[in-house]
């Protein structure tokens, strides 16, 4: 089913997460509209600018993760779910 491109059933999966993370916030900014606020980065944000930083700051995250560890990925899980609550709560 996924030859058309090489893909492995993790990169698919990856894709499918995302795809759905932004359907949710799609609805939720639809049903909720929210005003930005103004956190530590001292620049207004809205739910959907704080997912862009935390999906731009956990590829970051990842890529030192496989550049500088030989430890398993999913430690780099961890690391970006305690800084995606960070980013949401804080920035």
């Amino acid at each position: 089913m996924l030859d058309w491109m090489a893909w492995t059933w993790p990169t698919a999966l990856f894709f499918i997460i995302i795809a759905g993370i932004l359907l949710v916030f799609t609805v939720l900014a639809i049903k909720f509209p929210e005003t930005p606020r103004t956190g530590i980065l001292r620049i207004e944000t809205t739910r959907g600018d704080r997912l862009f930083i935390t999906l731009l700051g956990s590829a970051f995250i990842n890529l030192a993760w496989l550049g500088l560890s030989g430890l398993p990925q999913l430690g780099a899980l961890v690391v970006c779910a305690v800084y995606a609550a960070a980013v949401f709560r804080w920035v």
